[in-house]
């Protein structure tokens, strides 16, 4: 007898049906189409320039107008918004995950005096609002001749909490025996970090990425506090200027959707470590 008669043979697998199917993703898309509905307005609102709004009606525009785009960004001073932006974004972001991670490897893997204290101290810091660091912050960058500066508006802020805390909780799920084994092989601490830590972490730091990166595209309050020179602005605060200018409506939304783009391309780039790494962060 062959090898092939002898295998068990199964009852081909029943199709689903495309009813079912269907019914199992129109929730999703009805989530998915509120949720996006009110940057659709954004974008119909800054394609009627000159026009009377008049909602529901004006959702259905007769043209299509991107003039408004094109004037916003000629202008020097939006250019000079979106690289002060990113910068302050993309440098604290590295910093916040090259701090964060260390930090993190040190309460969950290595051990010294007061190493619980410690990090609860800095947990509790966490019910502290953040307004209330922001006088003493001001006064101390002020101090440093950090104001209207780079390093003054990225500084306050590369020491993450919350990042810290994620951090340390995923972590401390790495098997001991791994750092173990290399430190039997004779590997330094800061060879165990980067060669089999770090690897091991980079769902929870594509995460803390997206993360850290839309809270400083979006931050306002302290780049409005930190900056006072217009060519320093940020885009939120340099968008919420142009209010004083009385610019049309049509001109805030296409500055909005210019300010919004860059964060949706960053999380489709990222979305698969993303999704990976909320589930992976929640399974531990």
């Amino acid at each position: 007898m062959t090898d092939t008669a002898m295998r068990p043979t199964h009852p081909p697998r029943r199709r689903r049906p495309w009813w079912r199917t269907a019914s199992a993703h129109l929730p999703l898309i009805i989530v998915a189409m509120i949720t996006l509905f009110p940057f659709f307005v954004m974008l119909v609102i800054s394609v009627q320039p000159g026009q009377a709004i008049d909602l529901p009606r004006s959702l259905w525009p007769q043209s299509w107008d991107f003039s408004e785009f094109g004037r916003l960004l000629s202008r020097g001073e939006m250019t000079t918004w979106i690289i002060n932006t990113a910068i302050y974004a993309v440098v604290s972001v590295v910093l916040v995950l090259a701090l964060a991670s260390m930090a993190a490897y040190a309460f969950a893997k290595l051990s010294f005096p007061g190493r619980n204290v410690v990090f609860l101290v800095m947990v509790a810091m966490l019910m502290v609002p953040y307004h209330l660091t922001l006088i003493p912050k001001f006064i101390l960058i002020s101090e440093l001749g950090g104001l209207n500066t780079h390093w003054g508006l990225i500084l306050p802020t590369i020491a993450n909490v919350q990042a810290l805390f994620l951090m340390r909780q995923f972590i401390a799920g790495i098997p001991n025996e791994l750092i173990e084994a290399a430190r039997i092989d004779g590997a330094g601490e800061l060879r165990i970090f980067w060669q089999i830590i770090l690897p091991q972490t980079k769902p929870i730091l594509a995460t803390l990425g997206v993360f850290v990166f839309l809270w400083h595209w979006n931050d306002f309050l302290w780049p409005l506090v930190a900056n006072t020179a217009s060519a320093k602005y940020t885009l939120t605060v340099g968008l919420s200027s142009l209010n004083e200018e009385q610019t049309s409506l049509a001109v805030t939304m296409a500055g909005a959707l210019i300010t919004f783009v860059p964060i949706f391309i960053i999380f489709l780039i990222m979305q698969r470590y993303f999704v990976r790494g909320v589930t992976m962060s929640g399974i531990k």
